[in-house]
């Protein structure tokens, strides 16, 4: 089995993307955490109360735009329905990608805005775990995770991982035809929205189970495991250690500023 790498290695992108490596964050571990978890990366908007080791709350809504409309308010309707005020909380959780550029950006903007007015730490998680960290430990067992996450062009972001969770190389974006190529040996076990991509090509002869369920990421199936990140300040923790709330792209957007300049960062 390849060497396992570390979350803050994760993100490392070759010839495929531009650089876009997610950085570690320091952060003292705090007990027993109430977390707030946001998503609006892909086809869906999300947000989940986790608090006293638990699920307290939780709101999913499938949409392709409009993520700025809902997100805010689902967290004001989750925080009610956990009978929270904002003040309880101890940090906040939002992903940071690969996924939709205006979504993504959606997410990172309230998480950092709430959380500079709360003064509490942001703590950002790749599209990938959160996709790997909502398969149940049953069906993950014995088996290599390939995540896919559909770019909504002829390609796919893929990442792979461990049954613990630990990622095994660096995330890459890849077309259909080398993501088939490349599949690692052994059982697998694929997740994300991008395997109905893949699904047509698999090979038949190969010991490869499929998730359950449309692979959209939501917030209340990765709350648990940010919050345990926290609790141990993402020490010793076999996801690795917790991530800054910055963006994490494997390719460069398409969107431009005034002037014709890149609105993400240049390609390596």
């Amino acid at each position: 089995m390849s060497e396992p790498v570390t979350a803050a290695m994760a993100g490392t992108s070759g010839s495929d993307g531009p650089a876009g490596m997610p950085h570690a964050l320091t952060l003292a571990p705090i007990a027993n955490p109430t977390l707030l978890a946001l998503d609006s990366t892909g086809n869906a908007c999300s947000a989940a109360v986790w608090r006293d080791g638990a699920l307290a709350a939780h709101r999913l809504a499938e949409m392709t735009r409009g993520h700025g409309e809902r997100l805010l308010p689902m967290v004001a309707d989750v925080m009610k329905a956990a009978s929270l005020d904002m003040a309880a909380l101890d940090a906040i959780a939002v992903t940071i990608g690969p996924g939709s550029f205006t979504g993504l950006r959606i997410g990172l903007a309230a998480a950092r805005g709430l959380g500079l007015a709360l003064a509490r730490p942001v703590v950002g998680i790749t599209a990938f775990l959160a996709v790997a960290a909502s398969l149940p430990a049953a069906l993950r067992e014995r088996r290599e995770i390939l995540v896919a996450i559909d770019t909504k062009r002829d390609d796919v972001f893929l990442q792979r991982f461990d049954p613990a969770l630990r990622a095994l190389a660096p995330a890459r974006l890849m077309t259909v035809s080398e993501a088939i190529a490349g599949l690692p040996p052994g059982p697998l076990l694929l997740a994300g929205d991008g395997v109905a991509l893949l699904a047509p090509s698999l090979p038949h002869d190969r010991d490869i189970a499929t998730a359950p369920g449309s692979g959209l990421i939501e917030a209340a199936l990765f709350a648990g495991l940010v919050a345990r990140l926290v609790a141990c300040g993402g020490g010793g923790a076999p996801e690795g250690p917790l991530l800054m709330p910055d963006p994490f792209y494997l390719r460069a957007p398409d969107v431009k500023l005034p002037g014709g300049l890149p609105a993400g960062p240049p390609p390596s």
